[in-house]
């Protein structure tokens, strides 16, 4: 969701007498949020376990998002050289059931880890309003892309020659 989007939303919770959690959003050079998720094998990935080693582009998806679904197929074509410039994609599928993910994951065949927000903790952690949405994390832990459009750039400038 653009920017000003999440300005309108906001705008329209507070005329109707509505307020939003109190939350600080993550900004540009933040730490970002560890989390630990499941992914489709039930094996726990943890952000924080790639801090100091490699970057990592986390991807906010659903299933039912046609948006998310072409960007997953460009994400997936991308992700062996992205994996030989030492990157890693961790799709973050946000708010449906394991079995629902399952059975999209087989018939569509990623190459990159699938974690499972259920629960929508991490997704709400991350102030995640919409999908997709592309969290770049550099190699330090420090969040330096969020936004719904694939970050093509910042990963340019985050890998090495």
């Amino acid at each position: 969701m653009p920017k000003i989007s999440r300005f309108l939303f906001a705008a329209v919770l507070l005329l109707s007498g509505l307020t939003l959690p109190a939350q600080a959003a993550l900004k540009t050079g933040d730490f970002a949020l560890d989390f630990k998720l499941a992914d489709l094998q039930k094996n726990t990935v943890e952000l924080s376990a790639y801090r100091g080693k490699q970057p990592v582009l986390a991807f906010f998806w659903t299933t039912w998002c046609p948006y998310c679904r072409r960007a997953l197929k460009d994400i997936n074509d991308l992700y062996p050289a992205l994996a030989a410039k030492g990157w890693e994609v961790l799709a973050i599928n946000t708010g449906e059931p394991a079995q629902k993910v399952q059975a999209f994951v087989a018939g569509n065949p990623l190459s990159f880890k699938v974690l499972l927000d259920e629960n929508m903790s991490v997704s709400n952690a991350y102030d995640i309003l919409g999908v997709p949405t592309y969290v770049v994390v550099d190699k330090n832990g420090l969040v330096a892309f969020d936004d719904n459009y694939f970050p093509e750039q910042k990963i340019r400038e985050l890998t090495p020659q």
